[in-house]
């Protein structure tokens, strides 16, 4: 599917907000993806627009999360932490408090929402919120960088509104939060493509996790070993997300792109080039459902903004275009920020220790939940 209808989600509003310098997080990101696009002049053009987003109101967010977190989010942005603030998560290298922390996780939560509304309405066929894809938050404690959870709120949005949702995760964490919301139903799928749990926060997103009741096999979790790379994890997204997406025939999808899968990143230990991302968004776009993008993790800023710069080229019908203007030196290759002024990286080749050992973990992993989920959709194991 060319999109014909295409927003990307931002604003200089959410760029007033930052998490602490010492925080691997950076908010800064969306900003820097939308300076590049800006500066290839993909952003405009027919059937493309920037979209500035209002902020999540508070009855919005009480759909999932409690008042009384709500409540302390919000005494926590006012620099206001308390004994009941630190038991919900807060005050945590990994989960910050900082100024306006409640009035960032808010406007973010709305860009999300915003694409969902205009998806629904018809307005655009894609939409893309780098600035989205919180998926640790639960509804009374802040995790992993995350204290709203806007990809929980836009799945619950969809559907209430009677749509199937399939949420599709390449962010390098598992979206524990978003599965545990999801368990027990059939109408949001969640899928995730993850470092295992063995290796990598949050520590869970195994094979035998499918759902229970009317949610079981609704549930699907890959975990890659470390030194993933892109042939490998290509084989996987191949064998699973492809026949599982079509035996679901989804209303619509939402896609969290997280970066940090990359070579490089420094919080986590796969392979990845943009390329791979490039794949799986292409693959997602070919079935032709619209499609809401967010980003969620990457902790190589550049990287991680030049990989969301490449996605919405591609989500947005303009990747020939973008392809023209690369010379193909791209900074995962380099393991550094260098960026020559192409979106693609440079292909890895795998070594012999990665092929001997990452590939037959991959084929085990996918034996695996093709024998625990594949049946229950009807898909030959």
């Amino acid at each position: 599917m060319n999109p014909a209808k295409a927003a990307f989600i931002h604003s200089d509003e959410i760029e007033k907000y930052h998490y602490p310098p010492d925080c691997p997080f950076s908010s800064e990101r969306a900003g820097k993806a939308r300076g590049i696009l800006a500066s290839m002049d993909l952003l405009s053009g027919e059937g493309r627009r920037e979209v500035a987003p209002d902020p999540a109101d508070r009855h919005t967010l009480e759909t999932f999360h409690t008042p009384a977190y709500l409540d302390v989010l919000q005494k926590a942005s006012k620099g206001d932490l308390d004994v009941e603030g630190l038991h919900m998560g807060l005050g945590t290298p990994e989960c910050p408090v900082f100024f306006g922390l409640y009035e960032y996780a808010a406007l973010a939560c709305g860009g999300s929402l915003a694409g969902a509304k205009m998806i629904l309405s018809g307005e655009v066929d894609v939409a893309f919120n780098p600035s989205g894809g919180y998926h640790h938050a639960h509804p009374a404690e802040a995790s992993g960088f995350c204290y709203i959870n806007d990809v929980v709120l836009v799945c619950m949005h969809l559907a209430a509104a009677g749509k199937r949702v399939l949420f599709l995760d390449v962010d390098v964490h598992h979206c524990d939060g978003v599965q545990e919301a999801f368990y027990n139903r059939s109408d949001v799928m969640t899928l995730s493509f993850h470092e295992s749990g063995k290796t990598l926060f949050p520590g869970t997103g195994f094979e035998n996790e499918i759902g229970v009741g009317d949610g079981e096999g609704y549930s699907i979790n890959v975990p890659l070993p470390v030194d993933t790379y892109d042939e490998a994890f290509l084989i996987a997204f191949r064998a699973v997300a492809l026949p599982l997406i079509g035996a679901y025939d989804p209303d619509m999808i939402m896609l969290e792109l997280g970066m940090d899968c990359l070579s490089g990143d420094p919080l986590a230990h796969l392979r990845l080039t943009n390329n791979a991302y490039a794949d799986v968004v292409q693959a997602v776009l070919d079935f032709g459902k619209p499609i809401l993008a967010v980003g969620g993790g990457g902790y190589n800023i550049e990287n991680t903004a030049r990989g969301w710069a490449l996605a919405w080229s591609i989500l947005s019908g303009q990747d020939n275009a973008a392809d023209d203007m690369s010379i193909g030196m791209g900074g995962v290759m380099l393991e550094s920020t260098d960026w020559h002024g192409g979106l693609r990286d440079r292909m890895l080749v795998a070594n012999a220790r990665q092929r001997g050992t990452v590939v037959p973990e991959i084929n085990a992993t996918i034996e695996k939940v093709k024998l625990n989920v594949f049946p229950l959709h009807g898909l030959s194991k």
